[in-house]
């Protein structure tokens, strides 16, 4: 923080003394989050001079806002250029990574000025370009306000932001600090109202410009401004900066903020600077309340991940060490989480699958935490955790390690639940936006035993409270279910099936028996409703209709009609079967077909380059994804608006989980559109398999039910489903 520096005791730095401008700005980038420049002339040397101290402004998430009168180098031109039309804008440079940005910010080749780039087209770096109004001089202010989120350091002047102004002119600045006197908040406070003014653009003594409106420096001179101070070549700067040292007090800031920079790029943090959100903090404090254990149930998109590792990162605040088990189902949510973990700056992560080899890594860590307080996070998928490989390094970790278990529901199979009674770990975090498991009372009372936590548990984060509380955390959504009949072969089929079902239906609780035989039944059922015939018809128009409409299908997701919900305690990544394979292209040469500017692309196990993909798809050359099982799995596309869900699922799981992928917060997105189709084998209301297909139906139409409950058109769907239901005298408020 800024109190926490040892400022010049007469507040004034002077080139070759113990005080020097350069140690000032050095010391109040490593100790702000926001700097505004008032400036004549500007050159992005001086970030690179300063690139020790602006790492860690940015890793922080410090924002630079400047004002620069209309003369700059060619590179810096178009630099800023690039960046302000965003064709940076999807480079990733990680600001979590403070060494790797600190190299990017020391070269001022081209990895340099891409840098540059980036932070202007991601807002980390903002400019305003000006010069007097109807005069023939420049802007030739030099001044600036660093603000640490509490107090304020203003400042004034005699050197340019630039290298030479840095490192080669004699120059001075003195500086005012907000909590020391009312002469400098005065002076503070003017200096941030005239910033202010100028950089609203509505300022009536300047003259705003456009980057292409800018002189390049191409002369010797420009007026009594020589060309040196402006443009610098990369061997030059380099020589420039090894001499930039002359005195003491700047080697020891140097030293000083180096061995500090060390310590920040081993120092875990909350990823973003706006700090955690309200029921983040909520969530933590509930759990530590609850002595350490518990179920967050949050709706898919709200952040379940971030909200668990905060409290790992409380955890770590208290102790300065941090320790954790991840379970998750998939190598793709393993993954996911690893991203995340290193967003919070965790290291020592260390990913555990039929994927890696992990046994040497894990037994270094396992040894080490029992010698030294060691820092480490294990992400284990469930499959690879009921290993006995695992296991026996599993049962040697520290006590106080915390486990957090991804899609908590997944604790519930028989294998995993096996080892529940004998897991020794005290903190525990399960995480699931439908934490039970349906019908499997007994597996839920073991889960919620484990966690000392009953429903509707010590946090919940339900869709409706994160649609439409304030702030929103999804986005809302119109919903649009479609019914879709057999064909008559399937119907056929299904009610030859269905007369074999008779005989396990009990009337009078409106329930099937249990056994094999009637499960193998269920499921040859359920493949004719997943691959019905007539869903492709349905899909088509709803295809054209949007196209027609819209004249684009841009960031569209479709879920293809798929099997069986895969067993992820014995599978860690999900592989489609030829059959499945086929459904897809089907499904993707409708969305082709419907135009031959449509760009759709298969998302599935065998494709090439998902994030690529994914990628593609966030800034638009990809327009229409096509996916079964792949797109659940922890998959971040907040930029999807349009969905269409074809597969007829009856796990309220996998329904919520997809409704809220589609859901989540885009700055350009409006709000979600998702069509949903529902498979209605009608058959005649005085067969005697009407109560039985009455109750089937009825359980499909729950998901509509949660659909529609929640959306911005909930009175159209009973107008849509008014047949069906009058059919079957069911209603729908009655849910």
């Amino acid at each position: 923080m800024l109190k926490d520096v040892k400022w010049s005791e007469e507040r004034s730095y002077r080139t070759c003394s113990e005080n020097e401008p350069i140690k000032f700005y050095l010391e109040c980038l490593c100790n702000s989050k926001s700097l505004d420049l008032l400036l004549g002339y500007f050159s992005s040397a001086a970030i690179n001079i300063l690139s020790l101290g602006f790492a860690t402004f940015l890793f922080n998430g410090g924002v630079l806002r400047l004002i620069i009168n209309n003369v700059l180098s060619h590179e810096d031109k178009q630099a800023i250029k690039r960046g302000q039309e965003g064709l940076f804008k999807k480079e990733l440079i990680d600001l979590n990574n403070i060494k790797l940005l600190k190299d990017s910010l020391d070269d001022y080749g081209k990895q340099f000025f891409h840098c540059l780039s980036w932070l202007i087209a991601n807002d980390r770096i903002q400019f305003k370009i000006i010069k007097p109004i109807g005069g023939q001089g420049i802007a030739h202010y030099k001044s600036g306000t660093f603000h640490d989120g509490n107090d304020y350091v203003g400042f004034k002047a005699s050197c340019n932001f630039t290298a030479f102004g840095l490192l080669e002119n004699l120059e001075e600045l003195d500086a005012f600090l907000s909590w020391e006197n009312s002469r400098s908040s005065k002076m503070i406070s003017c200096q941030k109202r005239e910033f202010e003014n100028i950089f609203s653009g509505n300022s009536n003594i300047v003259e705003y410009l456009s980057v292409d409106e800018v002189t390049e420096i191409i002369h010797n001179e420009f007026g009594n401004f020589t060309i040196h101070e402006l443009l610098i070549n990369e061997k030059e700067l380099i020589e420039r900066k090894k001499s930039a040292i002359k005195s003491k007090s700047t080697v020891k800031a140097f030293n000083e903020l180096s061995q500090q920079l060390n310590k920040i790029s081993r120092t875990p943090k909350f990823p973003y600077p706006s700090g955690a959100r309200d029921y983040q903090i909520a969530a933590f404090e509930k759990w530590r309340v609850n002595g350490g254990k518990g179920i967050f149930a949050m709706a898919t998109g709200t952040g379940k991940t971030i909200t668990s590792l905060n409290c790992l990162l409380n955890e770590y605040v208290s102790t300065e060490t941090y320790k954790a088990v991840i379970l998750v189902p998939t190598i793709a949510l393993l993954e996911q989480w690893k991203k995340e973990c290193l967003k919070f700056n965790f290291r020592n992560i260390i990913v555990v699958s039929s994927k890696y080899d992990w046994l040497g890594d894990i037994s270094f860590f396992s040894t080490a935490s029992k010698l030294i307080d060691t820092s480490y996070i294990i992400i284990v998928t469930y499959a690879s955790f009921v290993k006995p490989k695992f296991q026996s390094i599993f049962a040697t970790l520290p006590q106080d390690t915390l486990l957090i278990a991804d899609e908590v529901h997944n604790m519930g199979a028989k294998s995993v639940s096996a080892l529940l009674p004998k897991i020794t770990l005290e903190k525990r975090i399960g995480l699931s936006a439908t934490p039970e498991r349906i019908y499997d009372t007994e597996s839920n009372r073991s889960i919620q035993d484990f966690f000392h936590d009953r429903p509707p548990y010590i946090f919940s984060y339900p869709m409706r409270e994160a649609i439409y509380g304030n702030p929103p955390a999804l986005c809302k959504y119109t919903y649009f279910p479609h019914v879709v009949t057999l064909s008559e072969n399937e119907l056929n089929e299904y009610i030859k099936i269905s007369k074999q079902l008779l005989k396990f239906h009990d009337s009078k609780t409106g329930k099937f028996k249990d056994c094999q035989e009637l499960e193998m039944l269920l499921l040859k059922r359920k493949r004719i409703i997943h691959k019905a015939e007539n869903k492709k018809v349905i899909f088509r128009s709803i295809i054209n209709e949007e196209f027609k409409k819209q004249q684009r299908l841009r960031y569209t997701l479709i879920y293809v009609p798929e099997g069986l919900e895969p067993d992820y305690s014995t599978i860690d990544e999900y592989f489609e079967d030829e059959d499945e394979l086929h459904l897809i292209d089907e499904y993707t040469k409708i969305v082709s077909n419907t135009d031959s500017s449509i760009m759709v692309m298969q998302y599935t196990s065998k494709s090439q380059s998902r994030e690529k993909i994914l990628q593609d798809f966030a800034n638009g050359k990809v327009h229409v994804l096509t996916s079964m099982k792949c797109l659940d799995e922890g998959v971040d596309i907040p930029r999807s608006e349009f969905a269409i869900f074809c597969a007829s699922t009856g796990n309220p799981r996998q329904f919520i989980q997809r409704r809220g992928r589609v859901l989540r917060i885009h700055k350009d997105k409006v709000h979600a559109v998702i069509h949903d189709l529902i498979v209605v084998p009608v058959i005649s209301n005085d067969s005697k398999y009407y109560e039985m297909e009455r109750s089937l139906v009825r359980n499909e139409l729950k998901r509509v039910v949660d659909f529609s409950d929640l959306s911005m058109n909930k009175i159209d769907t009973y107008e849509i489903l008014k047949e069906t239901l009058e059919f079957y005298n069911l209603n729908l408020y009655d849910f």
